[in-house]
């Protein structure tokens, strides 16, 4: 098995996974060259947007709501202007960019804004690709915020990935400035956490009295009896 430079998964055959490459003959396979745009997106948050340009075909193909958006007669479309609220300039930047290569490069910041993105316009390989990478890269300084983020986006392996590292370290738990913060505003997660220590606990426990009991095997079998003779 190979190792996908784009996504990190795996596959048999080719230079990457089935999914990047239908993402990448689906732009270079376009019919018009690339510079010939008929769209722009803008990141509405900004005080100054750049525009960035792009292709309704890509769009339409690599997302159903922006094909929704674009197939029917939305502002959008008459107007070839899309705005994208709640994001950078750089999010939606890397976000178009993957649309057309199937490829990025995120840090932190930016996985969590593009599954965010991702999740909203419905581009499930980018959400996997950016929750495989908050999983790999939780530690015990971003745990808290990767963890109270998963939960919005209802992101069950990175909540499980951040539990992991959370419990590892549950004695340090009081003293950190986040769980005060989540004591106040979300106060189920803190049980959460509690309650995947005791039960991680109690597996712990469960193994180890397993183990003690396989370590001594089966009771020696009783006899042969010795034979005892009546006078």
């Amino acid at each position: 098995m190979k190792r996908c430079m784009s996504c990190e998964g795996r596959y048999d055959v080719g230079t990457c996974c089935k999914q990047c490459l239908e993402a990448k003959v689906a732009f270079l396979t376009m019919s018009q060259p690339a510079f010939f745009s008929d769209v722009i997106l803008f990141a509405s948050s900004d005080e100054n947007p750049v525009p960035i340009p792009a292709h309704k075909a890509v769009l339409a193909n690599r997302s159903p709501v922006f094909r929704a958006m674009l197939e029917n007669e939305m502002e959008e479309s008459l107007s070839g202007t899309i705005k994208i609220g709640d994001v950078s300039y750089d999010a939606l930047r890397a976000f178009v960019n993957y649309l057309y290569t199937a490829e990025v490069c995120p840090d932190q910041q930016l996985a969590c804004d593009l599954l965010v993105m991702a999740e909203k316009y419905q581009v499930q390989h980018l959400k996997d690709l950016c929750e495989k990478f908050l999983v790999a890269n939780v530690n015990w300084d971003n745990a808290f915020m990767i963890y109270t983020f998963a939960h919005q986006h209802d992101a069950k392996q990175i909540i499980d990935a951040a539990l992991g590292v959370i419990t590892h370290e549950i004695d340090k738990l009081s003293a950190r400035e986040e769980y005060e913060e989540l004591k106040e505003r979300y106060p189920q997660l803190i049980f959460e956490i509690y309650e995947a220590y005791f039960s991680k606990q109690a597996n712990t426990t469960k193994n180890i009295i397993n183990s003690n009991v396989f370590s001594y095997g089966n009771p020696p079998a009783l006899g042969p009896f010795p034979t005892v003779t009546r006078w």
